[in-house]
């Protein structure tokens, strides 16, 4: 067994690319190595362990690891002179041991399921000075009784689930994160009533497809239920992340309307206005299903902020295909949309779909959509003109610390000066409401009206 002991004292820095889901991970590998004595670095020039926890789902986020790994060989001697890094996530997960042939620098290779290990892979390393590899097939569930190390004392990720059935045909994420796996949903609700007693006010439920929550127990969804016990834990805002356009049922979007703690926020991901494209991709929904389904939700929550992903460029999309996901968004009115350019994934079936079309012509597209994402954005927020907005404030402006920085119930940024003779640290995760007088594409900006509670 490794003596942890060894990792008393030593320094650490983590740094994380991707999805939230990666974002919560690495928070329990920062409250694992807290519990074995570790100290947080600033840099990696400051830390005897280095972290990267990666994201395989653009072809990015190789080169960006390969280039981070690469640049701490130049890094000056670690304060107890020996430096371990380590490689974890999604690309861990892929690549397992292979990762060593272009990474020589690379000590320590951890699974996405294989977090709960971490600290005894990094003590080995540190004792023996040789390469350690755990890669698991199979999700134990240990990482959910891990500790954590969360960023903020005001908000908290919840991981309901892990793991994917979708196999959307450009996605490698249920190759890298395995089957669908949902918590207890008393462990689930035991933890939020925790969180809510250490005075945590937001959290996000997490899952690769969260509508689908609890069919792997019991055959049928439960979302709605675990969001309705969710609201009852005295947590004053609720959101969450993934939801499958395929999977978003009735009752689930009555809980969203009925219960006053799920913010009135939904990311729907789309991925092509194209019934065809969609298709290929293997989504299990047409142009004209989602867009009905957009409809439902506003039927019943009129004033929600609808988010969304969309890629560009999926093999075999034509001009005809492009305009229609540029007239699904124009329809939508989406308050905010996450734009990608297609990128190749080995392993999964869009890489085998040969596509002649120029990447200035993908580019040239992808350009001509942010301009309506932009569009639809701006419109949304004007909504917001004029309102009070109770703005949860998560500190100052990078630009100016004399302006404070938060989110709304809609998930907006929200911006107004610091109280006079307030030090703004003293509201970090409070709550002020905000007179809107200001609303840009991505921000709204106005006067606080009372004090923060």
């Amino acid at each position: 067994m490794s003596n942890l002991s060894i990792l008393s004292g030593k320094t650490y820095f983590i740094r994380t690319f991707g999805c939230q889901m990666n974002l919560h991970d690495s928070e329990r590998v920062s409250g694992l190595l807290d519990s074995c004595g570790c100290l947080v670095a600033s840099s990696p020039a400051d830390a005897d362990i280095v972290i990267f926890m990666t994201c395989c789902v653009r072809e990015a986020a190789d080169t960006r690891l390969y280039g981070q790994c690469s640049s701490c060989k130049s890094l000056p001697a670690s304060p107890s002179g020996k430096r371990v890094i380590a490689v974890g996530g999604c690309i861990a997960q892929r690549d397992g041991e292979g990762l060593l042939t272009n990474l020589d620098n690379v000590d320590v290779i951890f699974g996405t399921h294989s977090i709960a290990h971490v600290a005894e892979l990094l003590a080995d390393a540190f004792a023996d000075g040789d390469h350690h590899v755990r890669v698991e097939e199979i999700d134990t569930g240990a990482a959910t009784d891990m500790p954590w190390h969360r960023e903020t004392a005001y908000h908290a990720w919840v991981p309901i689930m892990t793991g994917c059935n979708n196999f959307c045909s450009y996605c490698i994420v249920p190759y890298v994160r395995g089957r669908e796996k949902s918590r207890p949903m008393d462990e689930i609700v035991d933890e939020v009533t925790g969180l809510v007693r250490q005075g945590v006010r937001s959290i996000t439920l997490l899952g690769q497809n969260v509508n689908s929550y609890g069919r792997d127990h019991d055959h049928d969804p439960r979302f709605a239920e675990l969001l309705r016990r969710v609201g009852d834990t005295g947590i004053e805002r609720i959101y969450f992340t993934s939801s499958h356009p395929k999977d978003l049922l009735p009752e689930t979007i009555d809980a969203m309307a009925e219960v006053p703690a799920v913010m009135p926020q939904l990311h729907l991901a789309v991925q092509s206005g194209s019934s065809r494209i969609l298709k290929l991709m293997n989504r299990k929904y047409t142009r004209e299903q989602y867009l009905d389904l957009v409809q439902r939700v506003r039927d019943r929550i009129p004033n929600i902020a609808l988010t969304t992903d969309i890629i560009v460029g999926f093999p075999g999309e034509t001009e005809e295909d492009f305009e229609q996901t540029v007239s699904l968004v124009d329809e939508a009115k989406f308050a905010q949309a996450f734009t990608f350019i297609y990128s190749k994934r080995e392993g999964t079936p869009a890489a085998k779909i040969v596509d002649p079309t120029p990447r200035a012509v993908i580019q040239e597209r992808f350009d001509r959509l942010v301009k309506h994402v932009e569009q639809t954005a701006f419109d949304f927020n004007q909504g917001s003109l004029d309102t009070t907005v109770p703005m949860l404030i998560e500190g100052t402006s990078k630009k100016d610390p004399n302006v404070l920085q938060g989110k709304s119930p809609w998930n907006q940024t929200v911006h107004c000066p610091v109280p006079a003779g307030v030090d703004p640290v003293t509201l970090i995760g409070k709550v002020i409401d905000v007179h809107v007088d200001t609303a840009r594409t991505w921000y709204l900006a106005g006067a606080s009206v009372g004090d923060a509670r």
